[in-house]
């Protein structure tokens, strides 16, 4: 089962599916768990990582938040969705600038995840925003 099949195979999505935005709902999806998982990992360090894990859990939350609200096609509301893109990219930035602080495994890996949400979030808020042109 794939998420990028599910949101195309909706009844009011049709021609408007965007590649673009299939892969930033389904890599925010994994950015979220990922974000989630590094929290958790952070706080079994021996090391004060607090704002480590503040920022991996704000990043989780708006990038479940994200893939939520980009996944509901019904009566569609683009702004609000380019909206959520906009700010998953900035929670994504500054979790990996955090994430890229620290070496070890999880929060490596947290911060690939963060940079490829982050370029697939932007992909597609760019291609929302050219389609609005389009259609001014």
């Amino acid at each position: 089962m794939s998420i990028k099949e599910m949101i195309q195979d909706h009844p009011a999505v049709g021609a408007d599916y965007t590649e673009e935005l299939g892969e930033a709902v389904k890599h925010a999806m994994y950015c979220a768990a990922i974000c989630n998982s590094c929290a958790d990992a952070c706080s079994a360090e021996d090391m004060d990582m607090r704002r480590c894990i503040r920022l991996c859990l704000d990043c989780s939350d708006v990038c479940e938040a994200t893939y939520r609200l980009a996944s509901r096609r019904t009566d569609e509301n683009r702004q609000l969705i380019r909206t959520m893109l906009a700010t998953c990219i900035n929670a994504c930035e500054i979790c990996e600038a955090e994430c890229a602080k620290h070496d070890n495994p999880h929060c490596r890996r947290c911060a690939q995840m963060c940079r490829e949400c982050a370029e697939d979030c932007r992909k597609a808020l760019d291609k929302l925003n050219e389609e609005v042109h389009a259609d001014a």
